[in-house]
């Protein structure tokens, strides 16, 4: 399936771009959340009649992204969870507790933004996590789990 790029897609392409994907991911995913168009001649005049629209919402975008950023670096945050002796936890810390934290602190953060690539923490200790705040903009908090 043939598709025109909305906006920037990681692994995928730049705003712009023609790219081919697999039918379900450009039906059930790209075209509904509005982050491409099937590449029809009408779709294809209709962006660039956008283009310039669409060029100051994804540097409006960036910019939020790189603000949030900004208010990231060197972040700690610290969960305290129930946990045995051998500092293993009773369940886990994922990505919407991480997220909860820090929205609490006073910067907003979805939980699709935090990167856990390893899966959820389970043991007590210092971590090191990834925030993917837009496409290019990333940014490593400290996460300290405590016992309670």
């Amino acid at each position: 399936m043939e598709i025109i790029l909305l906006e920037k897609i990681a692994n995928l392409g730049n705003m712009g771009e023609k790219v081919n994907v697999k039918p379900g991911y450009g039906r059930n995913y790209l075209i509904p959340q509005g982050k491409a168009a099937p590449a029809t001649a009408a779709n294809i005049a209709e962006y660039e009649a956008r283009r310039a629209e669409l060029e100051k919402a994804a540097a409006e975008g960036m910019a939020a992204a790189e603000v949030r950023r900004d208010a990231l670096i060197d972040k700690v945050i610290t969960i305290t969870s129930k946990a045995g002796e051998e500092g293993k936890l009773f369940g886990s810390i994922g990505t919407a507790d991480i997220a909860q934290v820090l929205t609490e602190q006073g910067v907003a953060v979805e939980r699709n933004e935090v990167r856990l690539p390893d899966g959820a923490f389970r043991m007590v200790g210092e971590h090191d996590v990834q925030l993917q705040l837009h496409t290019d903009v990333n940014v490593a908090i400290k996460l300290i789990i405590e016992a309670e």
